[in-house]
């Protein structure tokens, strides 16, 4: 659940606050649990709204994240800075796709819940949670593309106009 709310809001504090506000809500609402589907399936699916509420209430007061500072570095980094370099791509690229899209990419590509999990979490019918991610996933490969070819100049911004000539 932490990791979703994490993914989700990709801010630390964020995600620690919204996972709070989850359990107290599920806390509230236990009684009210009718064993429909797992436990986990209706937490998950609570953890999931408070990442939407506090998403919604971060678009009403837009903020600008401040520059990470190197004290919060690892002493040893444990990846290539290739790999950091990736990540950073990757994560800009699921930051560039809608909400209603990034949110079940995430869930079954990243997190590796089932179609019918996220779904349940989300609170839409598994048909459009196959849909949002083959959209979401057919941005990602437009803008990731030069990822899996590196060669290629995919998903790579040129200067050079349709005669090949170079401004």
């Amino acid at each position: 659940m932490w990791a979703v709310a994490l993914r989700t809001l990709r801010d630390p504090e964020e995600a620690a606050d919204a996972l709070q506000d989850a359990f107290i809500s599920a806390f509230r609402a236990a009684a009210n649990f009718r064993a429909e589907s797992q436990v986990t399936t209706w937490l998950h699916r609570i953890v999931v709204n408070a990442c939407l509420d506090r998403v919604r209430r971060r678009q009403a007061r837009p903020t600008v994240p401040l520059p990470e500072a190197g004290h919060n570095e690892p002493a040893v980094p444990r990846d290539s800075m290739a790999e950091r370099e990736t990540r950073l791509v990757v994560q800009e690229a699921l930051d560039q796709l809608p909400e209603d899209q990034r949110m079940p990419i995430v869930l079954v590509d990243v997190e590796g819940y089932s179609v019918a999990e996220t779904a349940t979490m989300l609170g839409i019918a598994e048909g459009t949670v196959k849909s949002r991610c083959a959209r979401g996933r057919a941005k990602l490969a437009k803008v990731l593309g030069h990822l899996r070819n590196p060669g290629s100049d995919a998903g790579v911004p040129t200067h050079e106009s349709k005669h090949g000539e170079g401004r």
